[in-house]
């Protein structure tokens, strides 16, 4: 079992794979070839982008950083239907505190009303929710998650020199 190189999505069996790096279907794998001219860019050039990325100003709120990725998860369900979803943004973490704690609320109500998985995922998501809080904006440490966004981004662009601040934005 494995994720998806691409969007992120669980894959429990087969895939695609292609240069060491493995996609739910072809179309995932077209579109993951930015993920391989990603890891091309230099460390260099990906390291000063990110710092650029991390001090800029929370493309939420406007306010000061660091900023990072943070995720939020929710859960809805209705008698036999269930649906769940991560939500990741780039924000400060006063941003990423209130969207986890909405994400909370709205997995509170609107979750356990699904059999069974209603009754299952929803303390899942609420604990993910919870435990996302402890994560803290580094600006020494910058997560993996920014930093592969960062690396999207520069090979989206094509010169691997985007502008960080109009990244911060973009995501």
């Amino acid at each position: 079992m494995g994720a998806c190189d691409h969007c992120g999505k669980t894959i429990l069996f087969g895939g695609v794979k292609q240069d060491g790096l493995r996609f739910c279907n072809q179309q995932c794998r077209k579109a993951g070839e930015l993920v391989l001219q990603s890891r091309r860019i230099p460390q260099e050039i990906v390291a000063q982008a990110l710092a650029k990325v991390v001090d800029a100003n929370c493309p939420v709120c406007n306010g000061p950083g660091p900023v990072d990725v943070f995720t939020s998860h929710r859960v809805f369900s209705a008698v036999v239907v269930t649906s769940w979803r991560s939500l990741p943004r780039v924000s400060c973490r006063s941003c990423a505190t209130k969207a986890q704690l909405v994400s909370t609320l709205y997995s509170f109500f609107l979750g356990w009303w699904g059999i069974p998985w209603g009754f299952l995922l929803t303390p899942v998501q609420i604990v993910r929710n919870l435990a996302g809080l402890t994560q803290e904006a580094s600006r020494e440490h910058p997560s993996k998650k920014l930093e592969d966004l960062v690396r999207a981004r520069l090979a989206a662009e094509g010169t691997g020199a985007a502008a960080p601040e109009k990244m911060a934005r973009a995501a």
